[in-house]
């Protein structure tokens, strides 16, 4: 069983940065995609970006493309998501997610691809 644990949430100013981390317990999810999602008020959960299973490529969504970066250290279990320039449309409660497929896709886009999930942590960006 693996658990996952989100922080580093919080309130920034609009052009700000904020790191987000995931812990992972329980046990090593090396070998396991590993994504981040968010979910706004009154909006379905959205895919925000994933680290591969395989290689570690990343793959991030086009509303944060070049200023959002996924990343991963083994050594620690943890899972990061460094969110620069951050705008109000950044709002939202973000989610970890792990997979411990180990066929089928090295990621995942959807949430149904993720049987681990963190308690999410609040991101508030003010303009």
């Amino acid at each position: 069983q693996v658990e996952l644990v989100e922080s580093g949430g919080g309130l920034a100013q609009a052009g700000g940065s904020l790191r987000l981390s995931c812990a992972a317990s329980g046990r090593t999810f090396e070998g396991y995609a590993m994504g981040w999602f968010r979910q706004a008020p009154g909006k379905e959960r959205e895919f925000v970006a994933a680290i591969s299973r395989t290689d570690s490529s990343t793959y991030v969504s086009e509303s944060v493309k070049g200023r959002f970066t996924i990343s991963r250290d083994s050594t620690k279990n943890t899972v990061y998501l460094q969110m620069n320039s951050l705008k109000p449309e950044d709002t939202a409660v973000y989610y970890c997610a792990g997979s411990s497929a180990t066929e089928g896709p090295s990621w995942g886009y959807y949430p149904h691809e993720y049987n681990y999930w963190g308690q999410g942590t609040q991101v508030t960006v003010s303009s």
